[in-house]
């Protein structure tokens, strides 16, 4: 009885957070690319304006989440819809202070660049470790969708930052995005670098890379991009998720062994 009850919780929380794999980092950057169409197809194509879709978007992430932790193993949709909905959120977040209240991207980058550090810090502090695979709480799981809003804000910032007001272009910010994330797997595979540090870098650096793509795809000529248009993108994008979270639903490659849990 005394082994079932300290083990049976490590298990139910395990299984709600899927492994890192090939398939995870795909739809991890489709959500980011997302986050960045979607909420501008709400808030241009469907004038929706930027207050009512962040309250709508924020409404539906909420009840996801409530899903999410109230689910006893790890389900691809519910997980990866918690997803697109907080890469939306966070876009969103990060477009109110630029664009509503006029807060400098510098500023916002900082902000959540400190955010982002004291959630990390508050929840090392608590728990002493970052690991996703440590993830048997309702505490941590807390920590962890909280740490994920802040990196889709960040990221969005940072990327918005270089992209354009650096006037890096969308091309090229995420060739340079995508050459850091390179640079992580070069000194994960190659010197070892600590794989919670790599995984949580790589996560980040995902986000303006994702937004670069959206970015790029959808915006007209003229501002350096293909011109797809958001709707398009984001149908691209949502179809791509779509698929592999069918796939793994149905293959459930992506479902944590106990033996990667440490």
């Amino acid at each position: 009885m005394n082994h079932e009850t300290q083990t049976s919780p490590f298990k139910h929380m395990l299984s709600k957070v899927p492994e890192v794999t090939f398939y995870f980092w795909v739809i991890k950057i489709a959500c980011t690319t997302v986050g960045e169409t979607a909420a501008d197809y709400l808030n241009f194509n469907l004038h929706f304006g930027l207050t009512n879709t962040t309250l709508l978007m924020s409404v539906l992430l909420i009840v996801a989440l409530i899903v999410q932790f109230k689910t006893r193993k790890y389900i691809p949709w519910v997980y990866w819809l918690a997803v697109v909905l907080i890469s939306v959120v966070g876009t969103l977040i990060t477009d109110n202070l630029t664009d509503n209240l006029g807060v400098a991207l510098q500023l916002t980058t900082a902000v959540f660049s400190i955010a982002l550090a004291m959630t990390f810090a508050t929840w090392y502090a608590s728990e002493k470790t970052l690991s996703i695979h440590s993830i048997f709480t309702i505490k941590r799981e807390a920590f962890y969708w909280l740490s994920i809003l802040f990196t889709f804000a960040l990221g969005t910032a940072a990327g918005d930052l270089i992209a354009e007001q650096f006037e890096v272009g969308y091309l090229n910010s995420g060739f340079l995005f995508g050459g850091l994330i390179l640079l992580v797997v070069v000194l994960r595979k190659a010197f070892k670098m600590n794989t919670v540090l790599s995984f949580w870098i790589a996560y980040i650096l995902t986000r303006p890379l994702g937004a670069s793509i959206g970015d790029y795809l959808s915006q007209p000529h003229k501002y350096g991009g293909l011109g797809l248009g958001a709707t398009w993108t984001s149908v691209i994008f949502l179809v791509t998720i779509l698929g592999l979270v069918i796939y793994l639903t149905l293959t459930r490659e992506d479902v944590v062994k106990l033996k990667n849990a440490h």
